[in-house]
């Protein structure tokens, strides 16, 4: 693996912020963020062959398959843009999709730079994300205490009077999807730090805290031994 390589995972709760983080890593290191879910639905979009196959299963509402998405994510970091790293969001979140992960890796002749583990209590999770609200017209969306619209339930962007709480971001929606991270996506955290990899960050500061403390795992890298 080239030594100018950043690799990384980032790990956490639904509402924990890794969307945000990956971008920012994304701008500042030159590295891509790279999600599962979105490389699906471009595949899906562009009529790949990997698209159809994963189209074969999302239509029928079946999960896609661990070798599949792993395929997805062999095809992606070979291309240019990736030649110095990713960022993966939300991906692995089961033990097998990790051991998958470093097969492929190993292929590749490329390891991972750290795991990232961002830790945010339930309770603002819960409040990160029952209090979103999405407009239905142009999709922009709001927070009733952190960010909301200038003008109650009006849409900042578009002007249009349909912000709506998403099904999903429901309080009772949050719990249980908090529930399936820590019944299987935390167990990919002891995998890792069986390895050396894991750092955990306090996920609940502000955007720029949390910013800083993934830099400071990256400069520590393997085993968490901060590079001179």
């Amino acid at each position: 693996m080239s030594q100018a390589q950043t690799n990384l995972i980032l790990v956490g709760a639904p509402g924990s912020g890794k969307g945000t983080q990956a971008k920012r890593l994304q701008q500042e290191y030159g590295i891509p963020q790279i999600s599962t879910g979105d490389m699906l639905r471009a595949a899906v979009r562009a009529g790949s062959e990997l698209g159809k196959q994963a189209s074969s299963y999302m239509n029928a509402g079946k999960l896609v398959p661990d070798p599949l998405l792993v395929n997805l994510i062999r095809h992606r970091i070979q291309e240019p843009d990736a030649s110095h790293g990713f960022v993966l969001d939300g991906f692995p979140r089961t033990v097998p999709q990790a051991e998958a992960l470093d097969e492929m890796l190993t292929e590749q002749d490329r390891s991972l730079t750290r795991v990232v583990v961002m830790d945010v209590p339930d309770a603002e999770i819960v409040e990160r994300i029952s209090g979103r609200r999405t407009c239905a017209n142009c999709g922009a969306t709001f927070h009733v205490q952190f960010s909301p619209p200038e003008k109650e339930g009006v849409c900042d962007v578009c002007g249009a009077v349909q912000l709506h709480q998403r099904e999903d971001d429901r309080e009772e929606k949050v719990r249980t999807r908090l529930d399936a991270y820590r019944d299987q996506t935390a167990a990919v955290i002891p995998y890792y730090a069986a390895q050396g990899l894991v750092g955990t960050i306090d996920g609940n500061q502000a955007p720029e805290q949390v910013t800083e403390a993934i830099r400071d795992q990256i400069r520590r890298g393997k085993n968490g031994a901060e590079a001179p």
